[in-house]
């Protein structure tokens, strides 16, 4: 692993490289006793990391719900590709994850900011076999965003207890991943991952008007799936209209894109040939 510290405790700022078992991140910080702070996980290959402007536009965006100070892209950017570039010679996918937290409990503090580069796990497995996925309620209406702006639906918080409870509660009925549904009726997204149903032809996913993130890699395979002259739309998609898709995958940074074999127990018709097209896509845009 990697470890860049972020200081920014100054108008310009500046990082340093550190061992990852440095003593670092006070446990006083925010970050640590309430969650309160921000992250984005870029893929990595050959030391080059990937989407990473739609990355750090994530990261403003998140900052600004959470109104924590605005990030220096520049910085940040440079941070990212220091980090990535060490892991130049992997051989193999690699990931870094940058965080910042509000800073110190109790005290008007600058905030905390890193960036950790590691290795990801690899997704053949998945984007082969596929996926078994449960639906779970995440217990908001659609439109939470508009309705509950506090809730900070659509912002990439270092606040994943949730993300974590719905992967045990999908590991307890027998699956591995979780597409969120809203009250009343819709499909979101997953609890690290963008969904993608293809309907009557059409690849769609849901905005990010309905509380989710917006997703990175989904910007990609969209891209490169109207490159290929295949239709797509950002569009509603109804929890009762996903039984009858011709497709269905999670897509994320590391994972690209992995397809739904089963969901809610019922099989999914995987489409393996638009599974390996999609994601030598992704290859592609990425080398």
């Amino acid at each position: 692993m990697i470890l860049n510290f972020v200081d920014l405790s100054t108008p310009e700022g500046s990082f340093s490289s550190h061992p990852t078992d440095a003593t670092l991140i006070r446990v006083d910080d925010l970050g640590i006793t309430r969650g309160d702070g921000i992250f984005e996980t870029a893929g990595v290959i050959d030391g080059v990391p990937l989407a990473l402007e739609a990355h750090l536009a994530r990261f403003a965006h998140s900052a600004a719900m959470l109104e924590l100070p605005e990030p220096d892209l520049d910085l940040w950017r440079r941070v990212v590709v220091d980090t990535a570039h060490q892991m130049a010679d992997v051989g193999v996918l690699a990931a870094v994850k940058f965080c910042m937290t509000r800073g110190i409990e109790g005290q008007v503090s600058a905030p905390t900011g890193w960036a950790l580069g590691y290795l990801a796990d690899d997704p053949t497995e998945v984007r082969r076999d596929g996926l078994d996925v449960v639906t779970l309620d995440r217990g908001y209406r659609h439109d939470v965003a508009e309705t509950s702006p506090w809730l900070l639906q659509g912002a990439k918080t270092l606040s994943y207890a949730v993300n974590k409870a719905v992967l045990r509660e999908a590991e307890r009925r027998g699956a591995s991943d979780v597409i969120f549904t809203s009250i009343d009726g819709y499909a979101l997204e997953g609890p690290s991952a963008s969904l993608i149903a293809r309907i009557d032809g059409v690849y769609v996913t849901p905005p990010d008007s309905l509380g989710i993130l917006k997703g990175t890699t989904q910007g990609d395979i969209f891209t490169e799936l109207e490159a290929r002259g295949l239709p797509t739309r950002v569009a509603d998609i109804m929890v009762s209209e996903l039984a009858g898709a011709e497709g269905l995958w999670l897509c994320s940074s590391t994972r690209g894109a992995a397809p739904i074999r089963t969901l809610d127990g019922k099989p999914v018709a995987i489409d393996h040939q638009a599974t390996q097209a999609i994601n030598d896509d992704l290859e592609k845009r990425r080398s």
